[in-house]
C-alpha cells in the first residue's frame, strides 16, 4: 500500500510514494550507524554548528515549511509559520546549550577520582505523529544529535513531504551522511526496526495503541524508550481567576491545532461560583471562530488532519449526546469537501461518556460545573491521563495545593499549557514516560557513565 499525502481542507491527492523496500530500509540502517560512528566523535561546537545551520535554514524559509505543512496537514498557516520558528528556537538552544548540559561532572567518592560522563547511545529511531510534523521530529532531533546520536525518523504516513522537508533541511545543513534520516516505511515496518541491533533506542509521540506497541517491542529487545502519549488536559477555573483572561485564553487552549494537540485543554473544570460567567464567555468566544481555508490568515480552525479522524471524533460526540451530554454550540461535521467539524461545546457530560473519558482530538470541549477545590481536582484527575494542567485561581492556597495534587507532567497557572525547549517535557499514566527538552530531555539518549581513577 501506498504512502499518501492528502490535503485535509479539499481531500485532493498531492502525492503518493512507495513505501521503501527491504534493501532501502537496510541501507539508511548502515548509514544511520556508519554516521553515528562519526558524529558521536565530533567536538560539540561543530555539533552546534549543524543545528544553527539548520535554524538558519528554517529561518529564512519560514514560510515555504510552513505551507508545506498546512497544504499536509492542514494546520492554519499563521499556526504553521509560529512552528517552524520554534524548530529554529530550539536547535538555536541546544546549539548554545549542549555542551554546558553534557560537561563531565565530578563526584566525591572518598579518596578516588570519580567523575560521570554522558557519551551518546546511537542512533535513535523516532515514531513521530502528523499533528506538528515539524515540531514534534526537531523536539527529538535538536538534544538527540547535539549529545552525538544519529535519528532515524519514522513519520506519519500522512505527512511523508514534511518528513523528507526536514530531511532536506538537515542535509543542506551539513548533517555527515546518516546522521538524520527519513525512512517513509509503513506502521508495520516499526517492530522490525526496534529489533535491529543497529537501533539503540526508541522515542514516541503518538497514541495509547501506538505507545503500547512501541514499549512491547522495545522491552523485548531491551531498548531505551520515551513515549509522549495522549491528553485530557483539565483547565480549572476557580473563583478568584480573571474570568474575562481565563475565557479567552482557554478558547485558544481548546482550539490550538484545530484542537488537535496532545496539551489542548479538553476539559474545563469550573467552580459553580463563576460557572455560568465564564461559560458564557467561552461559548461566545468558540462561536467567533472563523473556520476554514487554512491558507487564509484569518482562519483560526482548519480541517482535522484525515478523515478517519474526523469520523472518530464525530462518534465520540455522538456517544457522549446520546448518554446525556448537551451541545450548546457546534456537535456534527460540517458539510462539504474537506474534513471540517466546527467549535463544539458539551455541557452536562456524564463521567463515563468520551468526552469526559477519553482523549477528543478536535475543537470539541467539555464543560465540568464542580462544588469546590476538593471536587475540581478530583475531576482534574479522574482521567488515565496525566500530561498538563492550566490553573486560574490568584489563592496562594489553593495554587500550592494544585501544585501538589494535579497528576501531571506540567501545571501553568492563568496560562496555557505549551511546551519550551527551557522546560522538562512529558507526562504521567497513560501519557507515557521520560522528558524531551531542556537539560532533562538531551540527558535521555545518553550513557551515563560513571569513571573511576583509584
Amino acid at each position: 500500500m501506498g504512502i499518501e499525502s492528502r490535503n485535509p481542507a479539499t481531500g485532493e491527492l498531492l502525492r503518493s510514494f512507495a513505501p521503501l523496500g527491504p534493501a532501502a530500509v537496510e541501507a539508511k540502517l548502515a548509514a544511520a550507524r556508519t554516521g553515528f560512528l562519526g558524529w558521536r566523535s565530533t567536538p560539540p561546537a561543530a555539533r552546534a554548528e549543524l543545528l544553527r545551520s539548520a535554524a538558519d535554514i528554517l529561518d529564512a524559509e519560514r514560510r515555504r515549511w510552513a505551507a508545506t505543512m498546512t497544504l499536509e496537514m492542514g494546520k492554519p498557516i499563521g499556526a504553521a509559520e509560529a512552528e517552524v520558528e520554534k524548530c529554529g528556537w530550539t536547535c538555536r538552544f541546544y546549539a548554545e546549550n549542549a555542551a554546558r548540559f553534557l560537561e563531565p561532572q565530578a563526584v566525591a567518592a572518598g579518596e578516588r577520582e570519580a567523575r560521570v560522563r554522558f557519551d551518546p547511545l546511537g542512533v535513535v529511531l523516532a515514531v513521530m505523529p502528523w499533528n506538528f510534523p515539524f515540531w514534534q521530529v526537531f523536539r527529538f532531533a535538536a538534544p538527540a544529535i547535539a549529545a552525538g546520536n544519529a535519528a532515524l525518523l519514522k513519520h506519519a504516513s500522512n505527512v511523508p513531504q514534511c518528513a523528507l522537508a526536514i530531511e532536506e533541511v538537515f542535509r543542506r545543513a551539513g548533517a555527515p551522511a546518516g546522521v538524520f534520516s527519513t525512512l517513509l516505511v509503513g506502521a508495520r515496518g516499526v517492530a522490525g526496526l526496534i529489533a535491529d541491533p543497529r537501533v539503540a533506542a526508541v522515542t514516541l509521540t503518538g497514541s495509547e495503541g501506538a505507545g503500547g506497541a512501541v514499549a512491547q517491542a522495545a522491552g523485548r529487545h531491551l531498548k531505551k524508550t520515551v513515549l509522549e502519549l495522549g491528553g485530557s488536559d483539565p483547565f480549572l477555573v476557580l473563583p478568584s481567576a480573571n474570568l474575562e483572561r481565563a475565557a479567552a485564553t482557554a478558547v485558544r487552549a481548546r482550539t490550538v491545532n484545530s484542537g488537535q494537540s496532545c496539551i489542548a485543554a479538553k476539559r474545563f473544570v469550573v467552580h459553580e461560583a463563576v460557572y455560568e460567567q465564564f461559560l458564557a464567555r467561552f461559548v461566545a468566544g468558540m462561536a467567533d471562530l472563523v473556520v476554514g481555508d487554512p491558507m487564509d490568515p484569518a482562519t483560526d480552525v482548519g480541517p482535522l488532519a484525515t478523515a478517519a479522524i474526523r469520523s472518530e471524533l464525530a462518534a465520540q460526540v455522538e456517544s457522549s449526546l446520546a448518554v446525556g451530554a448537551r451541545a450548546l454550540l457546534g456537535g456534527a461535521p460540517l458539510a462539504g469537501r474537506g474534513w471540517f467539524y466546527p467549535p463544539t461545546v458539551l455541557v452536562d457530560v456524564p463521567p463515563d461518556s468520551p468526552a469526559r473519558r477519553d482523549e477528543l482530538f478536535g475543537p470539541v470541549a467539555t464543560v465540568i460545573r464542580v462544588a469546590d477545590l476538593d471536587e475540581a481536582i478530583a475531576v482534574a484527575n479522574e482521567t488515565r491521563f496525566g500530561l498538563g494542567a492550566s490553573a486560574w485561581t490568584r489563592d496562594a492556597g489553593e495554587r500550592a495545593r494544585l501544585e501538589r495534587e494535579l497528576e501531571v507532567g506540567a501545571v501553568f497557572f492563568d496560562a496555557m499549557v505549551a511546551s519550551d525547549p527551557r522546560l522538562p517535557f512529558g507526562g504521567v499514566k497513560a501519557s507515557g514516560w521520560g522528558r524531551e527538552l531542556g537539560e532533562w530531555g538531551i540527558r535521555e539518549f545518553v550513557n551515563v557513565k560513571s569513571v573511576v581513577s583509584g
